[in-house]
């Protein structure tokens, strides 16, 4: 699933070319895309509008069309924006027309993407903050929020990560690599750490996500750039999608686990387990990933 800095890197790629520009006609060509709206209603609702400018909250991009209207729209596991993109493209799910001549085509394989109409500024607020927490590049993310989010919380830390009520934008990649780069366990009790493994933590978050904005993303599957190239951040992971392989840090093998229902890989010899916790199924599951990636 495209996880911030692949939304973001999108984003940043898309606004300066649709920027201003009107949309002249929106195809909508899979009515699951527009529910709960149907296909036509969201088409008549978005033509003859002006994108103002192209904002991201978390995982969502947000069209800003004047008028305090906006088409939010979330990639969901497959979801691309691709600009200019070939008209024989496969899963095109919607065809968005622009004063002069672009096109921007919304693909996706599986289905899971939407789009939103939200009208006022304060529907748009209210809908956000009962989705999503705190942008962990606004700077508002450190040691101490961390631990108030935390506070009390029984579920693993991976499973608080993956919560975009409390840190927006985070995924499955983003999570495994900055707790690896925390030495935090995936599945250390989230609100029980210590007040300095939550500071290292809220850097290690940032970190791994300008990592990833840096590298345009990460590509495993479907996600590609708005001209239909590939991120490379996958070719940077420090534990993700490494199980059998030696940890960067110190040469131990990268073992595999489910942890929050996804496939979780640590080093735990640089990520100490917590006790009472059982190794079979690590090894298990490590043992059947062999060194695939």
């Amino acid at each position: 699933m495209p996880e911030l800095p692949e939304v973001e890197t999108i984003r940043r790629q898309l606004a300066p070319a649709l920027s201003g520009k009107l949309i002249t006609r929106l195809e909508v060509l899979d009515p699951k895309w527009a529910s709960p709206l149907a296909a036509d209603e969201l088409a008549s609702l978005i033509e003859g509008r002006t994108i103002e400018r192209l904002d991201r909250r978390g995982k969502y991009l947000i069209f800003a069309l004047g008028d305090e209207f906006y088409l939010i729209c979330h990639l969901r596991m497959t979801g691309n924006f691709l600009l200019e993109g070939d008209s024989a493209a496969p899963y095109q799910r919607a065809v968005f027309e622009l004063e002069g001549g672009k096109t921007l085509r919304f693909t996706d394989p599986r289905r899971f993407g939407t789009a939103e109409v939200i009208v006022g500024d304060e529907s748009l607020e209210r809908y956000f903050a009962s989705r999503l927490g705190i942008e962990p590049l606004s700077g508002a993310l450190d040691g101490a929020a961390l631990r108030a989010l935390a506070s009390e919380k029984r579920t693993s830390v991976k499973a608080f990560l993956l919560d975009q009520r409390a840190v927006a934008g985070i995924g499955n990649i983003y999570a495994d690599e900055a707790l690896f780069r925390a030495k935090v366990h995936p599945m250390r009790e989230a609100g029980r750490l210590k007040p300095a493994q939550y500071a290292l933590l809220a850097t290690t978050i940032q970190d791994a996500l300008q990592a990833g904005l840096d590298a345009g993303g990460a590509t495993i599957d479907d996600f590609r750039h708005a001209d239909g190239l590939y991120g490379s951040f996958q070719d940077e992971f420090l534990v993700h999608r490494r199980a059998g392989e030696p940890c960067p840090r110190c040469g131990n093998e990268i073992r595999k686990m489910v942890v929050a229902g996804r496939g979780t890989y640590v080093c735990e010899r640089c990520q100490t387990r917590p006790r009472g916790t059982s190794k079979r199924r690590t090894t298990r599951l490590a043992s059947r990933s062999g060194r695939r990636r």
